[in-house]
C-alpha cells in the first residue's frame, strides 16, 4: 500500500482528481448499491454500507447520488455483481493486488490481463502475490480534523496497532480480526471517516528507479481507469525526490 499511497499523492498534486471524479463516483455508487443489497439499506445497521457511504462523502459525492445508489438496491437490479481478486506483477516486478466488482468476470480478467501485458507484466494465479502482503484493517481520518498526537491517542485507546500521518490523512491500522471492534470504538469519537475497510499491506517493498516509476504510474492509471476495478494495492517504494520531479 505504501507504493500506492505515493501514486495517490502524486495524482492529487498533479490535479488529476477532477478528471477521474465521474468514474470514481460510478465505482462508489456500485459499492453502495451492492452493500445495501447484501444487507440492510440503513448505514447505521450495515457496516459495509456505512463504510461505502463514508468513502463517498470523503470524495465529495453529492448526497442525492448516495441516496439514489441506496434506493437502487431495493429495486430490481438487472446486473448481479460479483467480487473477484486478481494478482500479478507489474513493471519492475512490482506486486499488484486488484479487487474487482463486476457483472462480467470474463470481461474483467481479459481487460486486466491486457493491461499487464501492455506494460510487460504478468497476471498470476491466486496466491502468487498476496503472500507478500498482509491483509489488515485501516481507518482514515482527514488530517484537518485532529492533530497527529490526538489521532495516535485515539488509535491506541481503540486497540489499533499503529497510526501514520500522511499528507492528507491519519491512517490507523489494526489486525484484520479486530477491525470491526476498532472501527466502532473510533466511530464513537469521529463520525466523519474518510475510509474504513480492509487493505493489503506489503510485508516488503520494491524500490523503483525513475524510469520504472514512470511505467508503474502509467500502469496504475490504466488499471484504475477500468470500470470493474474497485481497489488496487502495490508494494513499490520510491524516493520522494522522484515524486517532486514528476509534478
Amino acid at each position: 500500500m505504501a507504493g500506492h499511497s505515493h501514486f495517490k499523492n502524486m495524482m492529487h498534486r498533479k490535479g488529476r482528481a477532477d478528471k477521474i471524479r465521474s468514474k470514481l463516483f460510478t465505482k462508489l455508487s456500485r459499492e453502495i448499491t451492492v452493500s445495501a443489497k447484501l444487507g440492510t439499506p440503513d448505514p447505521e445497521m450495515n457496516p459495509r454500507l456505512r463504510a461505502a457511504v463514508q468513502a463517498a462523502r470523503a470524495a465529495n459525492m453529492p448526497k442525492d447520488n448516495i441516496e439514489r445508489a441506496i434506493k437502487k438496491s431495493q429495486g430490481n437490479i438487472d446486473n448481479s455483481y460479483e467480487f473477484s481478486r486478481y494478482e500479478g506483477f507489474g513493471p519492475g516486478r512490482t506486486g499488484v493486488i486488484i479487487e474487482v466488482l463486476t457483472d462480467n468476470k470474463n470481461r474483467a480478467v481479459s481487460n486486466i490481463r491486457t493491461i499487464f501485458q501492455k506494460f510487460g507484466g504478468t497476471l498470476g494465479e491466486t496466491g502468487s502475490v498476496s503472500y507478500q502482503f498482509e491483509q489488515i484493517g485501516q481507518i482514515k481520518i482527514k488530517k484537518d480534523l485532529m492533530n497527529a498526537n490526538d489521532a495516535l491517542e485515539l488509535a491506541i485507546n481503540a486497540g489499533a496497532e499503529d497510526c501514520v500521518t500522511t499528507d492528507f490523512y491519519h491512517e490507523i491500522n489494526c489486525k484484520k480480526e479486530e477491525f470491526n471492534f476498532v472501527r466502532e470504538k473510533i466511530e464513537k469519537k469521529i463520525k466523519d471517516l474518510s475510509f474504513a475497510g480492509l487493505i493489503w499491506n506489503p510485508l516488503n517493498k520494491v524500490n523503483l528507479d525513475k524510469e520504472t516509476f514512470t511505467k508503474i504510474v502509467n500502469f496504475l492509471e490504466q488499471i484504475e481507469d477500468d470500470d470493474d476495478v474497485q481497489n488496487v494495492f502495490t508494494n513499490f517504494e520510491v524516493d520522494e525526490k522522484l515524486l517532486e520531479g514528476a509534478n
